[in-house]
Order: C-alpha cells, then sequence, then structure tokens
C-alpha cells in the first residue's frame, strides 16, 4: 500500500490565512467602532442584508486578520494613518479569539434571519455583537480577550497559545 502524503499549503495560502501578531489595537477599535454603527443600524432598521456582511467582516477578520476584510483594510491601511494616531500593539491571539466569537454570533444572526426565517431570534445575536463592539471601541474593552484570559488562566487555552497573553494589556 502507498502511503499518503500530507503536503503543507503553498506559502502564499499560509500567509493569507495568517493572523498578525501583534495587532494594532487603534485599528482594531476603529473596526469595532464601525461594527457596533453596522449592528446598531440593522438593530433599529431590520435590514437584513447587514447582517450577511457583519457575518462576512467577522469570518474574514478571524481568519486573516485585515487581509480579506475591506473594514480592516480601511481602518489599518487608510483611517489610522490619515488621523495620526499612534498604534499600540497588543497581542494578536485574543484579538482572533475575539474575532472567532463575532463570526460565531453574526453567522448565528445570519442562520436564524435566512435559514429560519427569525430575525426577531437573530437580534439577541445581533444585539450581543453591539454591546461587545460598543465596548472594544469606546472603552478599548475587549469582552473576547477577557474570555481568552479567562479560559488562559482555568488551562483550557495553553499557555502556548500566547505567552505574553499573562496581561493582555501589557505592550506585544
Amino acid at each position: 500500500m502507498s502511503s499518503l502524503t500530507v503536503k503543507a499549503p503553498p506559502a502564499k495560502v499560509s500567509r493569507l490565512f495568517s493572523f498578525p501578531d501583534p495587532v494594532n489595537e487603534v485599528s482594531a477599535r476603529i473596526v469595532a467602532g464601525v461594527v457596533a454603527l453596522m449592528a446598531l443600524t440593522l438593530l433599529i432598521t431590520g435590514w437584513s442584508g447587514l447582517v450577511l456582511v457583519l457575518a462576512y467582516g467577522f469570518v474574514a477578520r478571524a481568519l486573516t486578520g485585515p487581509t480579506l476584510s475591506p473594514l480592516g483594510q480601511l481602518a489599518t491601511r487608510v483611517v489610522t494613518p490619515a488621523l495620526g494616531l499612534t498604534p499600540k500593539y497588543v497581542p494578536g491571539p485574543p484579538k482572533r479569539f475575539a474575532q472567532s466569537i463575532g463570526a460565531g454570533l453574526s453567522l448565528t444572526a445570519a442562520i436564524l434571519t435566512y435559514g429560519f426565517n427569525n430575525f426577531a431570534a437573530a437580534q439577541v445575536f445581533i444585539a450581543a455583537v453591539f454591546i461587545a463592539a460598543t465596548l472594544e471601541s469606546v472603552w478599548a474593552f475587549c469582552l473576547g480577550c477577557q474570555i481568552f484570559r479567562g479560559l488562559m488562566k482555568v488551562g483550557v487555552i495553553p499557555e502556548s497559545v500566547c505567552e505574553r497573553c499573562h496581561d493582555i494589556h501589557a505592550p506585544a
């Protein structure tokens, strides 16, 4: 019998699906501010198409950081430099974890909206996105990062995932 050999993906693919480490928290907060505004608009107007935009953005940022996220690109390449804001770098793994939570919440909202025609139930998940994004954008409080830290503390996430994450507010 021949053995199956699994090769590593090409370097370009590996780079595409990498997440920045460290992350510029200033740009992350700008993205969170726009996400909060989109979620609030969705909650107020019921424009269900926005749930797909939110879901795509979170999935893109969880998988690739700002690379495949138009909002991430706008924040990192245009808004942050144009405003002359000083970067503040923080470890990447907690931010990726937070983006993954956002992806889960927004995908659940999209499935409820389009798969089950239940926008009322989807609003609960959209409201959670709004709250978390508002906390991040206004007060630099990353709820997903705090959950990440708690999971590290109890051993669910091994320290090897992010050795710098003992203090997620320490410089990266």
